[in-house]
């Protein structure tokens, strides 16, 4: 918090001052008083002077102490500049790491010397801060498919908070401890991951909603629909954004469920939020075939990025400047946002439905024939792909890798699927989501044909091998792993997300959650 100071000017006229007359007696060359009495009265009012804020202090001692030490912070932190404040975070990181080591070294010998458990610790605590950089940023991928042990009956999807309506999306915060839902019928639901208490966010007034930035609907519509189709939140958990039918992006304070701001612009329905990592940089897609960049924190518009020839579908954003989209063109578009470029990368025979960033080379996405595709930077076609991933069958048979073969078009294509074994031609076995646990080869896949399939994804191979079917009836809309990887998070419901064409009565509209063990 800044605090202005205002100095006031002190300004010495020669003469007499306007408007006031000078008067001899306050000069003290002219007064009669004798200086011994000068010097007593003096004396007197220097005693009245101190006892007075003597007795102020005794009054105020607490409250003027503690307002005077907040006001000193502020004053510290106010005057310190923005790579300052960065130092003074990292040292503060850097500290909290150090006593998690030394916590963890406490059982440690005594015999050892102070010098060398102090560099020991200090080159622990390098290694650590690296192997997060080389996580956050990619270059490192975490080992956690091979971990995965198989689920048992039991430990089978359970269905945390319920819906009216079908879920549309569910997003984690940065910790894994809240989570949030939206459904078709427009209820926010913010949740505690380890009870599944839950608290509704509130939609404000037609005329709050004008006052935070909202425009007139626009076509046969008399007030702002309330159908949400994609949600995110910011990695400091500060800020959920939602979108929907109404052509908005709404802000949203999560620590008070208060709406914050209604950013107009779009003028298709938004079916995708992303926030990019470790900042308020929010990304947008909608159907009017654009992205558009917004700062959270400033509350602001920043600008479109135009490419998409149809409805843009899915979105996904890193810690680099670079956005990954999805549309109705059969197009997967890589926006590179500093530079002003992009990268098309084309679908073989399929519309994609979604996408996601493995790390910042590589990404995953599904299609409307069942497929999911393994992408690199360096070709504009799948790196591998997975027919028949949700395949509506009678005995589901596992790919092997003894049917992997090269094809004329350049990319590798898993299996020799007969259509006798394999029934892909109903949208009940469209991939409608993916999701990747963040810095690892461990994925995951959903459809609406009754279960949710775990993959592994190689680094050296660049394939994708299957691991777990996890069943799940229902079309999954939307997905998110836990950053630990610990648990699944699937939001379910009984039609999909776009659209009515299907139904399937026996789901349950709700967020499911799938604890996964790890060895």
């Amino acid at each position: 918090m800044k605090v202005k100071t205002s100095k006031k000017k002190v300004s010495v006229s020669k003469g007499t001052r306007k408007g006031k007359r000078f008067s001899i007696d306050e000069d003290s060359f002219f007064r009669h008083e004798s200086k011994r009495r000068r010097k007593a009265k003096d004396e007197d009012a220097e005693d009245d002077i101190i006892e007075s804020e003597e007795e102020d202090d005794e009054e105020g001692t607490g409250s003027d102490a503690d307002g005077r030490e907040e006001r000193q912070e502020e004053d510290e932190f106010a005057a310190e500049t923005a790579d300052e404040k960065r130092l003074r975070v990292a040292k503060a990181y850097v500290e909290k790491i150090r006593g998690i080591v030394s916590r963890e070294r406490e059982d440690e010998e005594e015999s050892e010397r102070a010098e060398e458990r102090e560099g020991q610790r200090d080159s622990l605590v390098a290694q650590i801060l690296q192997q997060e950089q080389l996580e956050e940023s990619g270059r490192v991928r975490r080992l956690i498919a091979s971990r995965v042990q198989k689920p048992e009956t039991v430990d089978e999807f359970r269905v945390l908070v319920k819906h009216r309506q079908s879920v549309t999306a569910v997003a984690l915060s940065e910790d894994d401890l809240k989570g949030f839902s939206a459904s078709k019928d427009g209820t926010i639901v913010q949740w505690d991951v380890d009870s599944g208490k839950g608290e509704k966010y509130m939609w404000p007034t037609e005329e709050v909603l004008k006052s935070h930035g909202a425009k007139d609907p626009q076509g046969r519509a008399m007030k702002h629909s309330k159908h949400v189709l994609g949600l995110a939140v910011s990695s400091d958990g500060r800020y959920l954004a939602s979108g929907g039918f109404d052509r908005h992006v709404h802000l949203w304070d999560t620590r008070t469920r208060e709406h914050l701001r209604a950013f107009p612009g779009h003028r298709g329905p938004v079916s995708c939020l992303t926030f990019r990592q470790g900042t308020s940089e929010l990304f947008s897609g909608s159907f009017d075939r654009t992205i558009k960049i917004w700062s959270a924190e400033d509350r602001a518009y920043i600008t479109s990025l135009f490419g998409h020839q149809s409805e843009v579908l899915s979105i996904d954003c890193l810690r680099k400047e670079r956005v990954l989209t999805v549309g109705r063109d059969r197009s997967m578009q890589l926006w590179k946002v500093p530079e002003e470029s992009r990268l098309v990368f084309r679908a073989p025979a399929s519309s994609l439905e979604c996408c996601c960033f493995i790390n910042n080379d590589e990404f995953l996405s599904g299609s409307d024939d069942g497929s999911i595709e393994l992408w690199g930077m360096l070709r504009k076609k799948p790196v591998y792909i997975v027919k028949n991933a949700h395949a509506l069958s009678a005995t589901l048979r596992q790919p092997e890798q003894s049917d992997v073969g090269k094809i004329p078009n350049g990319y590798i294509e898993n299996g020799n699927h007969n259509h006798e074994d394999y029934n892909c031609s109903t949208a009940y076995s469209w991939v409608s989501s993916v999701t990747v646990c963040r810095s690892s080869d461990l994925a995951a896949s959903g459809a609406a044909n009754g279960s949710v399939r775990l993959w592994a994804i190689g680094s050296e191979t660049k394939d994708i091998r299957p691991l777990f079917n996890l069943p799940l009836v229902g079309f999954v809309n939307s997905l998110a792993f836990s950053k630990s990887g610990q648990f699944l998070v699937a939001g379910v419901g009984q039609e999909p997300r776009l659209g009515r064409w299907g139904r399937l009565p026996a789901a349950r509209n709700g967020v499911a959650v799938q604890s996964l063990k790890l060895s």
